[in-house]
């Protein structure tokens, strides 16, 4: 999207470098990585990153009202509705779609959000590898002039809120076994916070212990990674109620996830939105159900989403099911990135972190280049130049003229 720079990466471009860079990460993250980094970053024009970071902000204005937030209300599950859920979500993530309109030009068009914690800490050594190891010099991964420093410490701010590291974990389910697990070592790494598994966590009374280092360490704050989808998919019974009253902080309070995601599509008027229902407010079905996608409000990952239903997957719902489904105007990715053989897609996730005591900031960005009808990485990995990125982009707009 940016010729020049496009065509020298690749053509600088080998697969020794590219194993260099993969080597590298791993390093710089100290764990193997299960999802496929892409061969390379997307190039994109300064004032198309400004447009998504000024949507993202507009539709964050939408939501932060007490009117959606009584509407929401019916979207957090009764069972895990958890107490001290704070004014706002500490983490934003806003997924564009890039599409071509009817004059060629590029056009962001909001897939998703979701109001939980994403990869920060990976993105943020993934974007110096590909620096280093391709010599990007010159090039802004960092959103709203953040440097590095201001960077990481409105992240060490967010996620420890001036504990000690050591009373402040990453609470996921199964970690170690996780794709998401290089973004947990290169949190440790960052901000001294472990990740540790929900099952291992002990409770007393209104307080929540772990073990580390052969000692018993209480927790005063959670960096929630976990995704309530997958605790009920599992049949994992926590050592402590969600609804229960704990003297514990959390970083990533896990109603946002219900309360800021496909569920909010619906409520949202802006240009970059396509139209989205409830399966259940629906008069009747669409005569032409393939220019939808058909999603489930609760899910991770990509699972559950059918791209172009038939009527009859439509039809096959049962009425008492349908409140629990989107139908969402489909959108269409323009083959923009220019690889060795054939075009690659690309989506764009706007990430923001969202301090108690402040607004919420843009920050970061990742990428998901694909071929296929799915853009997550679980769907990419038997390809090349697919797969998780970042955005990089001038430090300013050219001159006009």
């Amino acid at each position: 999207m940016i010729p020049d720079l496009r065509h020298r990466f690749n053509k600088g471009f080998t697969s020794e470098r590219y194993e260099h860079f993969l080597a590298l990460l791993q390093s710089e993250v100290g764990v193997d990585i299960a999802f496929r980094p892409c061969e390379t970053p997307v190039f994109l024009p300064k004032r198309l990153i400004d447009e998504m970071v000024s949507s993202s902000l507009a539709i964050i204005e939408q939501l932060d009202t007490p009117q959606f937030r009584a509407l929401s209300a019916r979207a957090v599950p009764a069972t895990y509705n958890t107490p001290n859920e704070g004014a706002h979500p500490h983490f934003v993530q806003v997924d564009f779609a890039l599409t071509e309109d009817e004059s060629g030009a590029i056009v962001p068009r909001l897939i998703e959000l979701q109001g939980c914690a994403s990869i920060y800490a990976f993105q943020y050594f993934l974007s110096r590898c590909y620096r280093q190891c391709f010599n990007l010099d010159g090039l802004e991964h960092l959103l709203g002039g953040l440097d590095e420093r201001r960077y990481l410490d409105l992240f060490r701010r967010v996620i420890v809120a001036g504990h000690d590291p050591e009373q402040v974990v990453l609470l996921e389910i199964d970690p170690l076994g996780q794709k998401t697990l290089p973004d947990f070592y290169a949190t440790e790494k960052l901000t001294g916070v472990r990740p540790v598994c929900i099952t291992e966590i002990v409770r007393r009374g209104r307080q929540l212990f772990y073990h580390r280092d052969g000692m018993e360490i209480r927790i005063r704050r959670l960096y929630n990674r976990v995704i309530i989808d997958e605790l009920v998919r599992r049949g994992i019974e926590p050592p402590f109620d969600f609804r229960d009253e704990l003297d514990v902080e959390w970083a990533g309070h896990p109603n946002w996830y219900f309360r800021w995601s496909k569920f909010a599509l619906p409520f949202l008027n802006h240009p970059a939105v396509p139209r989205s229902w409830f399966l259940d407010r629906l008069g009747e079905l669409p005569a032409n159900p393939a220019a939808y996608v058909l999603k489930p409000l609760f899910s991770f990952a990509g699972s559950g989403v059918t791209v172009g239903p038939t009527r009859e997957e439509l039809e096959i719902i049962a009425p008492d099911e349908r409140g629990d489904f989107l139908l969402q105007e489909r959108v269409t990715y323009a083959p923009l990135i220019e690889t060795p053989d054939q075009p690659s897609r690309v989506e764009i996730r706007i990430m923001i972190l969202w301090p108690d005591d402040s607004g919420p900031v843009p920050v970061i960005t990742l990428a998901r280049l694909s071929r296929g009808l799915m853009m997550g990485v679980n769907f990419n990995h038997h390809q090349s130049w697919v797969g998780s990125s970042i955005a990089l982009f001038p430090d300013r707009a050219p001159a006009a003229g």
